[in-house]
């Protein structure tokens, strides 16, 4: 039987973390927290409670096995949302799998302005007319998709993902979240998924100036960017959410930008006049975008916290 108790577990923890190597864990507090918390069967919440009201209480033996095993997941740089199977986006929980790109609090910068520009909207149409309409490509877990599903209420959406793994989870977190019911037909059109690549179309896209907002965090990370990103991203999370796919018989290196510029194409298909294009991008790559966006939409760059240019809106 462990000798240790829920404090001396969670300092043992922690002290791995903090010396796991040359690329040490970020936050290993945090991370030793959620990890015992997950083999305690608890929620992070209630182990603080328990950790201020008994933090000498013995730790079981099968527990002390389990978080053993976590703790050297995690030391070995698997991301805890992985270890964990889930990560919070805007204040929900979302199912994450190897398959899918873990989201990062940086994209909900991209609801909060989806959620100004609905709210600028208002009613101009009318209780007659059609609901709004939005259509997010690449949606892999489904986080921005089903948030605005949850938050638009009224609006209908699409959530485009060309991989079938990807498209899974995000269907698994509509479905437990409550942006979609299968068993209710109605329900189930407000929010569709798609298998696709928005490279290649598939007829069942909108049809030309239906969206009302068209929404996306694309691959944007270059090949040459790509290694040298931190070994816990570029080792465990899927490339293919990390770096634009090539054209079939190209033997250049992604840019990073394929696949911001094949939406931006869309999007003047796509888009109805006033209708607005919302895109995460990298931090450099506004020069490069905004002219190309510019030829016909209003555009413009807005920063996230950190300063940096992080998002391309773009106004029909």
């Amino acid at each position: 039987m462990c000798s240790l108790d829920l404090r001396a577990a969670l300092n043992s923890c922690t002290e791995q973390l903090e010396r796991s190597g040359p690329d040490s864990v970020d936050a290993p507090r945090l991370s030793a927290e959620l990890l015992l918390a997950k083999a305690l069967g608890l929620d992070r919440d209630a182990l603080l409670k328990r950790l201020i009201l008994e933090p000498e209480s013995p730790l079981p033996e099968s527990a002390w096995l389990e978080f053993a095993k976590l703790t050297a997941r995690r030391c070995a740089g698997e991301p805890a949302a992985y270890i964990l199977g889930h990560k919070e986006f805007y204040g929900r929980e979302f199912t994450v799998t190897p398959d899918t790109l873990i989201p990062r609090p940086e994209t909900e910068l991209l609801i909060d302005l989806a959620l100004e520009y609905a709210r600028s909207l208002g009613n101009a149409g009318g209780n007659t007319a059609p609901a709004p309409c939005f259509a997010d490509f690449g949606t892999g877990t489904g986080c921005i998709a089903v948030t605005l599903a949850l938050e638009l209420l009224g609006w209908r959406g699409l959530a485009l993902e060309k991989d079938p793994a990807a498209l899974r989870v995000a269907c698994a977190n509509a479905l437990r979240l409550g942006a979609a019911d299968v068993t209710d037909p109605a329900d189930a059109q407000k929010l569709r998924f798609i298998l696709a690549d928005f490279h290649a179309p598939p007829i069942s896209l909108p049809p030309p100036a239906s969206l009302d907002l068209l929404i996306s965090n694309p691959p944007y990370v270059s090949e040459a960017e790509y290694r040298t990103i931190s070994f816990e991203v570029r080792d465990f999370e899927p490339k293919s959410a990390l770096v634009p796919g090539m054209p079939p018989g190209s033997s250049a290196p992604s840019s990073g930008l394929e696949d911001a510029e094949a939406i931006i194409d869309l999007a003047r298909i796509l888009l109805k006049p006033g209708g607005l294009l919302l895109m995460e991008i990298g931090h450099a790559q506004g020069p490069a975008l905004l002219p190309r966006l510019q030829d016909w939409f209003d555009a413009r760059l807005h920063k996230d916290l950190a300063g940096l240019d992080r998002v391309l809106i773009g106004k029909r």
